[in-house]
This record gives C-alpha cells, structure tokens and sequence, in this order.
C-alpha cells in the first residue's frame, strides 16, 4: 500500500496517451507502431519506477520488483530508437543511433510486431504479481495490444538510418569560368581558330579612352 502514491502520477499521462490514441484513431488511419513505440518506452520507464521503489522499500514480494527493474530497462533499451515511418518524416531521438544498429542486428527477431507484441505480454505478466509495478504492468500489456494491431495492419520495424548526401555534378561552366575580361566577343567569333588572326579579330564597338 505504501508504494500506490509513488505510481499514482503516472496514470494521467497513461490514460492521456489512450485518450490521444481512440481520438488519432477516430480521425483515419494512423500508423500503431508509432503509438505502440511511445507506449511501450512509457511503460518501460514506470515499469523501472515501479521495480526501484520496491526494491528500496524491500515490500513483500521485493523479487518482483527486482524483476522488474531488468524489465524495464530492457524495454526501455529495445524501445528507444524510433522505426522508420511508411509516409512522412521520420524523427529519430537523440543518440539512437547506437541502438538502432544493435536493434537492427537481431533481424526478424525485433522487426516483426507480431513477436514484440507477444514478448510485452510475457514481460508484464509478473509484474502484477507486486503493486508498486502493477502500473507498469497495465500500460506494458496496453503497448502489447497495439502492437498486435500494428502487426496486423501489416507493419513492420524499419531502421531509422543516416541520409548520405549526393553531391550534384558541377556545370561545365563553373569548371571552366572565362579567361578573357569584359566586354567578350560574341561566341561564333569566339569559335574561330586562333590562328586565324585575321577572322578572329574583333573590333570593339564602344569606344574606349583613356583617363587623363
């Protein structure tokens, strides 16, 4: 009973996430594994909470707990690096890189929803056993659930990778800038033969004077 203060302000921002999610919903089509992401870090990070506080208040049950701070670190691990999204711009958090390869390196293992949907339901199970996880628990099997209606839509986890830059060729022109001052002669005297001083001459037609 002492540890339901500690979780009690974390259920607002909860049902928020649930409220923002049946509103997205009743708009059109979303795509869930973005909400499935925001959902399941959340729930990794009250998960944790839940697991310190029991730990350190030693309630009965404290394995629990200890549980479920691994837990909650791991998902919090394996949610942090955003999937590539199908349309849109894709927004990747601060330093995910380095888990994005890690991530990317168990293929279908960590790609198919179907699996992560599956493995949020194992990993929540024993924290309903303690009530300083209970929370961490509901919001992990609610992440749970919208990852199977992600796998179901067809989804899938798509690295988000940085964009290698493609240089545009650079015109001939700017290879090759004029050699000769202004004013220039037209380009068909410009094209005669050099040798040719005769032809290749070109007279000037403004009149140039010199400063006294």
């Amino acid at each position: 009973m002492q540890s339901l203060p500690c979780a009690a302000p974390f259920l607002p921002a909860a049902l928020q996430r649930l409220s923002a999610v049946v509103q997205v919903v009743a708009m059109g089509k979303i795509e869930w594994a973005m909400w499935a992401n925001e959902q399941a870090l959340a729930s990794g990070l009250i998960l944790l909470t839940g697991g310190i506080v029991g730990v350190a208040g030693q309630f009965r049950g404290w394995e629990f707990a200890a549980y479920a701070v691994a837990a909650g670190v791991f998902v919090c691990l394996l949610e942090y690096p955003r999937s590539k999204r199908a349309k849109g711009t894709s927004v990747e958090r601060t330093g995910q890189y380095c888990f994005t390869v890690c991530v990317k390196a168990f293929g279908p293992l960590t790609r198919n929803y179907y699996i992560r949907a599956f493995l949020h339901a194992a990993i929540c199970v024993p924290g309903g056993f303690m009530l300083a996880t209970v929370l961490g628990c509901v919001c992990l099997g609610i992440a749970s659930l919208i990852y199977f209606a992600a796998a179901i839509c067809g989804e899938h986890w798509e690295p988000i990778l940085p964009r290698k830059e493609v240089r545009k060729p650079v015109a001939e022109s700017i290879k090759n800038p004029p050699q000769n001052p202004p004013p220039r002669p037209p380009p068909e005297m410009r094209r005669k033969q050099a040798k040719d001083l005769e032809s290749a001459a070109y007279d000037n037609p403004v009149s140039v004077t010199a400063d006294e």
